[in-house]
């Protein structure tokens, strides 16, 4: 039997154009050419009839729904598609039970389409392990998190992981020009033009979402009217602001925190202003980045400029005084100072092997000599004896190990030569030559 073609119906009035221009084809299909172009990996497994279980993984917009769908066509599968934010595991479980009859019945299997599976948890993810083994299902799942903190390893381990890419400007354009030029669903009708510089910024706005793209079209052509013309000025108007595409819990938000740091320790503040930019104007909580910066001030910056941390300080208490939008100017100049800043990881090495000195080897007494004495009982055990006050000292440093015993000579801070740890290098080889003295001393 043939491969049936995806089912086209006349659009309803008042669907959005983004749904009226679905690719009803694998070839309609743009950007996505690894995996169904031509040579595509998945063109070629349903060019033989083949279509394993799978997870599309893919920022919005990028057409996993559709290529699930079309995918589905072209192995003669039934689709049944629902959403893990709106249905839950009792509806799945029904929709697998009946794909186990029609299985049964006809032989013809049923593809099991989950948009956004992140949104199961990973028990309820399990629900799917026993059709999908079966064969009933041929689970696709869509997910625009990274699959490998969303999903658990069960699922994992019987499924094969599709990356989808976001959409460049130049597809984007190339479905606006579509979309304009289709008299069936576009908007050909309208006669509406639109001009190089306002469709350049339709592509950039979109930031890779083929939905926002058409939807911002469609918006600034019916603002423009029949045979109107569409500029930058009515694509700006009609988009009024633009918020950079941001997910607060997702791995997006992490990206962009680990994009900042990086680009401060690496001492790029232009790069730093663009990213705490995207953060901030993407509606990311202020105090969150006040937090990373907090972090960024001594594990990367340390010793090298203690003022780093006072400048991040002062930055997080205007952010908890003032709030969004003043405070962005606080932090953009905490950022600058971070990223001009001299950079030692001294510090953050040192806390690093202090903390591993203290989980792997056992907790050492407190050296008598360091502690206090209040009682002549505690006199009398020897605490406190061998004590030398620091004050009573020529060069106020006596040769004194203030380790445990057990760790004696150890060194956790190593300074480097940057900055103000070029200073604290030559103050630790004073301190060292002061109880050299010291110890000469009768």
């Amino acid at each position: 039997m043939p491969p049936r073609s995806p089912r086209t119906t006349r659009a309803r009035p008042g669907t959005p154009l983004a749904d009226r221009l679905r690719p009803r084809t694998l070839d309609e299909v743009v950007g996505q050419d690894a995996l169904v172009g031509r040579d595509g990996v998945l063109r070629t497994l349903v060019g033989r009839g083949e279509l394993p279980s799978i997870v599309l993984w893919g920022p919005p917009g990028c057409g996993k729904t559709t290529i699930a769908r079309l995918l589905a066509a072209a192995v003669d599968a039934e689709f049944v598609s629902f959403s893990a934010v709106t249905a839950g595991v009792k509806e799945a479980r029904a929709v697998m039970a009946g794909a186990r009859t029609l299985r049964g019945m006809s032989g013809r299997r049923t593809v099991l389409f989950v948009d956004e599976v992140h949104h199961f948890n990973r028990a309820q993810q399990d629900a799917f392990l026993p059709f999908i083994e079966s064969g009933d299902v041929i689970f696709v799942g869509a997910t625009t998190e990274n699959p490998s903190f969303e999903l658990n390893s069960a699922l994992l381990s019987r499924v094969k992981v599709y990356v989808l890419d976001a959409l460049d400007e130049a597809a984007i354009a190339g479905l606006l020009d579509a979309a304009l030029a289709d008299g069936e669903r576009g908007l050909a009708s309208l006669g509406v033009s639109v001009e190089g510089d306002a469709r350049a910024t339709i592509a950039n706005l979109a930031g890779g979402d083929a939905r926002v793209a058409l939807n911002l079209l469609e918006m600034a052509a019916e603002a423009a009217g029949a045979k109107g013309r569409v500029d930058l000025a009515l694509v700006r108007q009609v988009s009024q602001q633009r918020l950079a595409r941001y997910d607060k819990e997702g791995e997006e938000h992490y990206n962009l925190i680990s994009a900042l740091h990086k680009s401060v320790r690496n001492s790029d503040p232009d790069a730093g202003l663009y990213w705490l930019a995207r953060m901030l104007e993407g509606g990311a909580d202020p105090r969150f980045v006040a937090r990373r910066l907090l972090r960024v001030a001594s594990e990367d910056v340390g010793m090298a400029d203690p003022r780093a941390l006072e400048q991040a300080a002062s930055a997080a208490h205007a952010v908890e005084h003032v709030g969004m939008p003043e405070c962005a100017l606080a932090l953009a100049q905490a950022v600058v100072y971070l990223a001009l800043a001299p950079k030692s990881n001294a510090l953050y090495t040192a806390w690093g092997k202090a903390a591993e000195a203290v989980r792997r080897e056992p907790p050492y007494p407190v050296p008598l000599r360091l502690r206090n004495a209040p009682t002549a009982l505690m006199r009398g055990l020897g605490y406190g004896e061998g004590y030398a006050y620091a004050h009573d000292l020529p060069d106020k440093v006596a040769d004194m190990e203030c380790l445990p015993d057990e760790l004696h000579g150890r060194h956790f801070f190593e300074p480097g030569a940057e900055g103000w740890e070029k200073r604290i290098r030559e103050r630790l080889a004073e301190l060292a030559e002061r109880r050299r003295r010291d110890r000469g001393r009768p």
